[in-house]
């Protein structure tokens, strides 16, 4: 199984179980719209929220992908990469950040300078998992 096995799916349902590890090793799970960026999957957060923290400190999580009727499936892990301040420069940020929107969206921002503002204002990071294991039910 590879990330293009994935692409029916994502068409039916881009929001995911997201899933990183708390201090005392407990998981912490969210809602993301992913969206594909080369060979991971990608979203945003804020630098405030929790996932962030925990993936600052141990990069491991999972994501699960889930069609609709919850019928299939497929659980991807590995570590994930953080794209932000602590890390790139402003332009690559910039990129990454649009290049998440896109995916995640299906389109352009109607205002790019307005998105971009938006994007430092709320100290968003990018966050790339690039599947190191996969594995699925019903696809």
């Amino acid at each position: 199984m590879n990330i293009d096995d994935l692409t029916p799916l994502l068409a039916q349902n881009q929001v995911v179980n997201f899933s990183t590890y708390r201090r005392d090793g407990r998981p912490q799970m969210s809602l993301v719209t992913v969206g594909r960026v080369g060979d991971a999957l990608a979203f945003t957060t804020r630098q405030r929220n929790a996932k962030y923290a925990n993936l600052m400190r141990d990069p491991r999580c999972a994501m699960m992908v889930m069609s609709p009727d919850l019928r299939a499936y497929a659980v991807l892990d590995g570590d994930a990469q953080v794209v932000g301040a602590h890390n790139a420069d402003a332009q690559t940020r910039q990129a990454t950040l649009r290049d998440v929107y896109r995916a995640s969206a299906g389109k352009e921002h109607p205002n790019w300078d307005e998105y971009d503002a938006a994007m430092i204002e709320q100290k968003r990071v990018a966050v790339l998992l690039a599947p190191t294991r996969m594995y699925a039910h019903g696809i």
